[in-house]
């Protein structure tokens, strides 16, 4: 298992390959639909947006309410493709990285490679166990959305797999092929 600390820089993501595990530590933010919408509008509007996305990791995530003594609740990743139609432009700014579930389209995968960007996959339905690598949370825009607001987390040893790297190699692609290889 390899350890990454972020931010995520290119050199270091240049580095990774599908399929490999990894850990990360250090700061993600989160955002899902409704804040991507936001981040891009903002963007089309000429504003500039108050998160570095350089070499930055957004994860795609609305964390449950956090229970007495937690610091947040269940904290699982949400299906990426609901992203697709945002993220190329947030890559051509300089994110790293994104973190959710879920196959990414054609244009994403063209795009990361372009930008040499990864993705990364956490495993779904693990919410309870993800959340207990979050070491901090602060609300960073869109107070509004709830859980689907804009987060900083301070992550530490978050176990995540590279599904697509920088090249653009997709373990959803390569992989169910090299399954069924093994089966024969």
């Amino acid at each position: 298992m390899r350890k990454i600390v972020t931010p995520l820089t290119r050199q270091v993501r240049e580095t990774l390959r599908s399929g490999e595990r990894c850990l990360l530590t250090g700061q993600l933010y989160t955002a899902r639909d409704a804040a991507h919408e936001r981040l891009v509008q903002a963007l089309q509007a000429g504003e500039q947006l108050p998160i570095e996305l350089m070499d930055a990791v957004i994860y795609y995530v609305g964390p449950c309410r956090a229970r007495d003594g937690e610091i947040i609740g269940a904290a699982g990743p949400t299906t990426s493709g609901r992203m697709d139609q945002f993220t190329p432009l947030l890559l051509q700014l300089g994110l790293g990285a994104t973190i959710g579930k879920g196959r990414r389209s054609r244009e994403v995968v063209e795009a990361m490679r372009h930008y040499k960007a990864v993705y990364f996959a956490a495993t779904g339905g693990a919410g309870a166990l993800l959340a207990q690598r979050i070491r901090s949370v602060d609300l960073v825009l869109y107070p509004d959305l709830g859980p689907e607001a804009v987060y900083k987390l301070h992550v530490e040893d978050f176990p995540v797999i590279v599904a697509i790297d920088s090249e653009g190699n997709d373990i959803y692609e390569f992989g169910p092929r090299e399954w069924l290889d093994k089966q024969e």
